[in-house]
């Protein structure tokens, strides 16, 4: 099947079973809530699409690099709510790849059916881009580990059931030298979670508290004090995934679209030639930046090594560009992006006579937490640092 017969496909499948409610509601922006994540994930996996990316044995598809991006892409412009992020595209694969056979069979069937979501728990107060320097230890008693200390920025702990962490369980050594990388129940006793209401109004980040904490020892994965190492492979995956074009060209469609109906001095904002040209500009990086990506894939399936940190490079530009988008819309709103439709109000679906304009219902709350999109998953400061230093070494 060649890749437009594909996307007719995906468009099909998508049409039939996406309930417009639910697609209208994440085409606003607002972070899915868990009924929407799991009915959308228990969809796919009846057709068998819910893990693209891991291997069929495992519940995988046999798609190309190129159809799974399309999948992606037509999926976001769909409003279809992401499927649990931390559970496909970073422990799923982590456990496909480095999991006891005992755990392949515990973990991933629920993941694939919507049955378990899961959150990251890796940034620490005192640890984010230092990664290594966290300090939340795991103690081995017997047949199990204790854990003590806290986790923060954790996205959907409150409506997660299971958390993948890095805990210390040896301060021997290179402080990378002692991580390991551990699996825990959320409902498991002297675990607290409590919210960190973000910039724009929403519960979407949280912190996590452990307080004697008692998690088996079979939850580990791999070998104890390789955490680091299993670690790093993730963050590649993290870091590919924010290259976000499909949201940058969602943002710049949606700009455009307000910009050719609100009007400035009596005509169309569109119209506006010093604004017509920002819009044109940013179009044009956002395109260049997607052939940036598909350039990349290109190389992947035919084998060709890159020596040079892609991940780091696509998370910049990708963060950077969502920025700069949400903003532009932000600003052709105007007046009436003043309104804050946080997502409480939203769910299940926007009240019926909101202040303002219907087309600016989420633009600012998405806007406002995706100033955090240049933080988190390791800073752009950080990200540039790796690029600098792997182009310019020798």
């Amino acid at each position: 099947m060649n890749d437009e017969h594909f996307r007719a496909e995906v468009r099909s499948f998508i049409a039939a079973e996406l309930p417009a409610e639910m697609g209208a509601r994440n085409r606003l922006g607002f972070h899915p809530h868990r009924p929407d994540v799991q009915f959308w994930t228990a969809k796919l996996h009846e057709r068998g699409w819910s893990a693209p990316g891991w291997p069929e044995q495992a519940g995988g598809t046999d798609w190309s690099l190129n159809q799974r991006h399309i999948f992606e892409e037509e999926s976001f412009f769909a409003g279809c709510p992401a499927v649990n992020p931390q559970a496909f595209k970073l422990v799923g694969p982590i456990i496909c790849a480095l999991g006891t056979e005992a755990q392949k069979r515990r973990f991933l069937p629920a993941i694939l059916k919507g049955e378990h979501l899961w959150a990251q728990g890796f940034s620490e107060p005192n640890s984010g881009s230092d990664l290594a320097s966290l300090q939340t230890r795991a103690v081995r008693d017997g047949e199990n580990y204790v854990v003590n200390g806290q986790k923060i920025w954790t996205s959907e702990a409150h409506y997660c059931d299971w958390i993948f962490m890095l805990v210390r369980t040896s301060t021997e050594g290179k402080p990378q030298a002692g991580i390991s990388f551990l699996l825990a129940d959320l409902q498991t006793p002297g675990i607290t979670i409590r919210p960190i209401i973000g910039i724009e109004g929403a519960h979407a980040l949280n912190e996590v508290f452990f307080e004697d904490v008692v998690v088996p020892a079979e939850n580990l994965i791999g070998e104890e004090n390789k955490g680091w190492t299993y670690a790093k492979q993730l963050l590649g995956a993290e870091r590919t995934h924010t290259a976000e074009v499909p949201r940058c060209k969602a943002l710049l469609s949606r700009c455009r679209q307000v910009a050719g109906v609100l009007e400035m001095g009596g005509q169309p904002l569109i119209e506006d030639a010093h604004f017509a040209r920002r819009l044109a500009r940013l179009e044009i990086e956002v395109l260049a930046h997607e052939a940036t990506l598909w350039r990349i894939v290109a190389e992947e399936e035919a084998g060709i090594g890159l020596d040079f940190p892609m991940p780091s490079l696509l998370k910049v530009k990708g963060s950077e560009l969502v920025q700069r988008a949400g903003a532009l819309l932000v600003e052709a709103l105007g007046d009436d992006a003043l309104p804050q439709y946080c997502e409480a109000e939203y769910f299940p679906a926007p009240p019926d006579n909101p202040p303002g304009d219907a087309m600016a219902w989420g633009a600012v709350a998405d806007a406002l937490y995706h100033r955090s999109m240049t933080i988190y998953g390791g800073t752009n400061e950080v990200q540039r640092n790796i690029i600098a230093a792997q182009l310019l070494r020798g």
